[in-house]
């Protein structure tokens, strides 16, 4: 059987969680592998609305197994919080359901101060944008060596040596802001208020997905945020704080990158981005507006409002290379309908010199000047469309256009939030 990874090939906010819905009804384990709870999925199923931050998307439907890695930083209130207004709309959260990475690291409340800290004391041009949930910090203190796991929970008579450890990096850094320092007991106390709801979780994970990879059961692998947000391969610094790309599934859950079958890359007919950082395409004036309240652009977290602009093929055709993307799975189309014209971006001009790729520099990145195609527009609307004839002749040609200038096919096509409306091309759980 096949296994999928499914990732953002642009910012970020490209519609996964109706596409990672649509996929996790066929799969029998959903795996999320990187970042925490900045990044969210809002699911429609049976008319009902559920907002996902980070739990795997599998856990709303039932006989379906999903499984937090340990690429993924996890606060545990907001995860106990999570879990608890699931079961509120219904659903059953328990070990049945949901496991969780015995070697995952833990989100506390001082990574979520000293980011909130961070981000107050930068200067306008120096802000990330950062979410200021924590999890930049805690990312630095499993890379530190210093970092809480889920694990650690279930041996408080070591913990508190842990806890000390942690806190010798953390007081100093309080110490130099003019800060109270922490006790180690406030650490201890915290961490004991959840240790009880989450350790029934806890579960060592590779050996769980090499069990059900043997037994030949579908594993969907689940990214948030989206490949220019990757640590490396992204607009640095203005970053999350870990890989979002394919590769980083095999990292973030102990699968060999051999039992990862198929990439998909969910990618927006057009382009948005939250939060600080370049944007060659943004577009600042009315066609920006439309885009963004046609398409209801507002982060399903946070709220936010998200900056929009032109498809960016340049950019698209590195998250392809970076991924080793199989096929996209395109979305929103249906929100580009009544626009005359439709620019791509095929390229970049910088400093009098024409290249087909944003550079990894900061200064260069802030220089490009996007290079663009013109497209004509389509008048009929393309929502609810199911097959490509239910598509106006303009909406394909925009389609099979990008498949050109991003070199690869577009395996899924969504044409509104409804699941059903989805013109599936190939199915990424092939057999």
């Amino acid at each position: 059987m096949a296994n999928v990874v499914v990732v953002g090939s642009q910012w970020g906010d490209e519609g996964k969680g109706k596409i990672v819905d649509w996929l996790s009804e066929r799969a029998d384990l959903v795996v999320r592998f990187q970042g925490g709870h900045n990044a969210g999925h809002t699911l429609v199923v049976d008319g009902a609305v559920y907002k996902l931050s980070l739990l795997p998307s599998g856990v709303v439907r039932p006989g379906k197994l999903g499984v937090i890695g340990n690429g993924v930083v996890i606060d545990p209130h907001a995860l106990v919080a999570e879990i608890g207004r699931l079961r509120d709309q219904g659903v059953e959260i328990s070990p049945a359901n949901l496991r969780i990475a015995d070697n995952a690291t833990l989100i506390l409340s001082l990574h979520r101060d000293l980011d909130a800290l961070r981000e107050d004391a930068a200067n306008t041009g120096t802000k990330i944008g950062t979410t200021r949930r924590g999890i930049g910090p805690a990312y630095e203190d499993k890379v530190g060596r210093r970092a809480i796991r889920v694990m650690d929970l279930a041996n408080p008579d070591s913990l508190r040596a842990k806890i000390e450890r942690l806190l010798t990096h953390h007081n100093a850094l309080l110490r130099g802001l003019n800060r109270d320092e922490i006790k180690v007991d406030a650490i201890f106390d915290e961490l004991m208020a959840v240790a009880g709801d989450l350790l029934p979780y806890r579960e060592t994970v590779w050996r769980l997905l090499d069990t059900a990879r043997r037994e030949g059961k579908r594993i969907l692998f689940e990214g948030a945020q989206g490949t220019l947000l990757d640590i490396d391969h992204g607009t640095y610094p203005f970053v999350t704080s870990s890989n979002t790309v394919a590769g980083q599934a095999a990292a973030g859950s102990g699968i060999g990158p051999g039992a990862l079958n198929f990439v998909l890359g969910i990618t927006k007919a057009y382009t948005t981005r939250v939060g600080e950082g370049p944007f060659p395409t943004e577009q600042q004036n009315e066609i920006g507006r439309f885009l963004g309240e046609k398409g209801h652009e507002f982060g399903t977290v946070t709220g936010r409002e998200r900056r929009c602009g032109w498809f960016d093929a340049a950019l698209v055709r590195q998250a392809v290379c970076a991924n080793g993307i199989s096929g996209i799975a395109l979305t929103k189309l249906d929100v580009l309908d009544g626009l005359e014209e439709l620019k791509i971006c095929t390229g970049y001009r910088i400093d009098g010199e024409i290249i087909d790729h944003l550079p990894a520099s900061q200064g260069q990145q802030a220089r490009v000047e996007p290079i663009y195609e013109t497209l004509p527009g389509w008048n009929e609307p393309t929502v609810g469309a199911r097959t490509w004839n239910d598509l106006p002749a303009q909406a394909i040609k925009y389609v099979r256009h990008v498949e050109e200038l991003i070199g690869a096919p577009v395996t899924m096509l969504s044409t509104s939030p409804e699941r059903d409306d989805t013109i599936l091309v190939e199915d990424p759980f092939h057999d």
